[in-house]
């Protein structure tokens, strides 16, 4: 029985008149990462099977033409703000790049304002020091990730409440755990709960019983281009999909459980285009494109009773939708008053017969920009695709309609400029490059004292590198020389005194090395002691790990002291004073805690 069903009960039962009361909706709002259009049954996908997930569709409404970004960190700013991820200061995946600027506010906000309690369980990618972090962004509660991708998806090492905790078991199912308990404690009040899933991303890993079923299956629906097609990355891609349905029938089950199914919006969609080359319905591009298959998602809503079921949405829309429609469907005022791009798709999915102009999305990655409209895409090499007629975009119809091919040509470079206007920092280095965010690291906020500030947010300088190619799980190495360093630009907001510690390996044979921490005029020195040389694993990946990610292992803390910051902006280094072995360290992570 649902809550509203229960309080028409309650006032039949008093001699109230039998007026129909509808509570607050809950909210629930599944995030895939990196998982494409085509990978799920209700797309069409025989090789796979989504029973969970095709449910909501099945129950509910689904948006035929579902946008979002290329890549990960721009989509969940678009998603969060309802704002094109330019102008929010997203330009990259990691380095700091991946920050949401902090004058932007969230959907998170507008509902934690409006009385719901507010959870997110899993990826976070849009900053990790307070107030970039998700707890400062509107949600309550936070156990996760903050990193674009993770290292480690069994037993993995997880933030809950600022400080990193090892779990046990595969991180979908941990992280999905959580969002249970989050439910069992709430579900007597309006919530809103955030579960952006890890997977299908890399580290190509899938727990034994969801890639047994895969391991030699047969793979009959292939890439648009089926010579780039790796089988095994498939295979890997789809178990880790059908573990992902088994969670969210997980979290079905405990609406249900608590008599919430028809009080509660839910809400599922992937964050760009599938990781590999594999099945897409015949679309062109995949994750990093800003063609049709790079930025296509499944959309699919249900709200049962309220909105209707098997209805689909046929015109284009995106994640920038989501906050002016959810707000809306939840009679929610949103914070903030900055211009939306976004629009409030909820007369659409009542199947209300509404004037709805057609409109343009932009799509942008790596300086290249894509117009889609209902009919037409313009790609970034400027050609004219008929979208409904050629979905795979094989033929440009561009000197076939020239006015068209024009008016959307002069589209996109009139948005081009207003984004490189707006944010010309952004918009111009939105290019995927390697360098660190200029915008310093916050540090000190009383609210939130501990300050993680891992590997991939710091400049290695010397013959310091990191330990992968791809920053956003990798940690320092070859740290060998006096000239070497690690430098973070940080910002300290508190003046006061700080606890250090670092997240370190080191051989026995290397143990001694003198180093020093500094900032300004702050000066802190200890030694690297004990030794702690650990293995790589080796038995964490189903499929071997591809060469740009790094291979993990187990970090231990080293207790370094504590220093006294001042309140501003400056490089804070760590380096060697004195080196008896061979090496100093490889560090994870420098945490901050402000304790006076």
């Amino acid at each position: 029985m649902s809550k509203s069903t229960q309080i028409v009960l309650v006032a039949i039962i008093l001699g109230f008149l039998p007026v129909v009361v509808m509570a607050e909706p809950n909210i629930v709002i599944f995030l895939a990462d990196d998982a494409g259009w085509g990978d799920y049954s209700q797309s069409g996908n025989h090789q796979v099977q989504t029973p969970h997930i095709d449910s909501i569709a099945k129950q509910g409404v689904t948006l035929d033409r579902f946008y979002v970004c290329p890549v990960c960190s721009p989509t969940r700013a678009e998603f969060l703000t309802g704002r094109y991820h330019p102008r929010g200061g997203v330009s990259g995946t990691s380095l700091g790049q991946e920050r949401l600027d902090l004058d932007e506010h969230t959907l998170a906000e507008a509902f934690q304002a409006a009385g719901y309690a507010t959870g997110a369980f899993g990826k976070w990618h849009n900053g990790t020091q307070w107030p970039y972090h998700p707890t400062a962004r509107g949600f309550d509660e936070y156990f996760g990730h903050t990193a674009g991708h993770w290292g480690e998806y069994f037993d993995a090492p997880l933030e809950e409440d600022g400080r990193m905790v090892r779990t046990k078991g595969y991180i979908v199912d941990v992280c999905t755990d959580r969002a249970l308990d989050f439910i069992d404690r709430h579900h007597s009040q309006p919530f809103l709960c955030y579960v952006p899933f890890s997977t299908p991303h890399s580290p190509w890993a899938a727990p034994d019983e969801d890639w047994a079923r895969f391991k030699d299956k047969p793979i009959t629906q292939q890439a648009t281009d089926p010579k780039q097609e790796e089988v095994n990355h498939t295979r890997c891609a789809l178990a880790m999909v059908e573990n992902q349905d088994r969670n969210v029938g997980r979290v079905l089950s405990k609406l249900a459980e608590h008599g919430l199914t028809d009080d509660t919006i839910v809400f599922y969609f992937s964050d760009n285009g599938p990781n590999s080359w594999r099945w897409t319905g015949g679309m062109k591009g995949r994750k990093g494109s800003t063609d049709e298959g790079g930025v296509r998602s499944v959309g699919y809503l249900y709200w049962p009773g309220t909105l209707p079921a098997g209805h689909t949405v046929s015109q284009v829309c995106g994640a920038i939708d989501l906050l002016p429609t959810l707000t809306s469907l939840a009679d929610v005022e949103r914070v903030g008053d900055k211009p939306l791009d976004g629009r409030d798709l909820s007369p659409l999915l009542r199947g209300e017969d509404v004037n709805w102009p057609d409109r343009m999305l932009f799509s942008t990655w790596a300086g290249r920009v894509s117009v889609r409209t209902q009919q037409y895409r313009l790609d970034h090499q400027g050609e004219l695709f008929d979208m409904l007629n050629d979905p795979g975009q094989t033929t440009p119809v561009t000197t076939r309609h020239p006015e068209i091919f024009g008016r959307l040509q002069r589209a996109a470079n009139d948005w081009r400029k207003q984004m490189s206007s707006e944010k010309p920092d952004v918009f111009s280095l939105s290019n995927g490059r390697r360098s660190v965010d200029p915008r310093p690291l916050p540090v000190g906020y009383r609210e939130f004292p501990i300050t993680m500030l891992p590997a991939r947010d710091g400049e290695p300088h010397g013959t310091v590198e990191r330990s992968s190619r791809a920053p956003n799980c990798s940690y320092f190495v070859n740290w060998t020389s006096p000239d070497d360093r690690m430098v973070w630009n940080v910002d300290v907001h508190t003046s006061g005194r700080y606890e250090v510690v670092i997240d370190y390996t080191c051989p026995d044979s290397d143990v001694g090395s003198l180093i020093e921490l500094s900032l300004g005029g702050s000066r802190l020195t200890g030694r690297v002691t004990p030794g702690w040389d650990p293995p790589l694993y080796t038995n964490q990946d189903t499929l071997p790990r591809p060469p740009a990610e790094s291979t993990m292992k187990e970090f231990r803390p080293l207790k370094l002291g504590k220093i006294n910051l001042q309140a501003g902006e400056g490089p804070l280094t760590l380096n060697a004073i004195e080196i008896p072995g061979k090496s100093v360290m490889d560090v994870r992570r420098l945490t901050l805690t402000l304790i006076e």
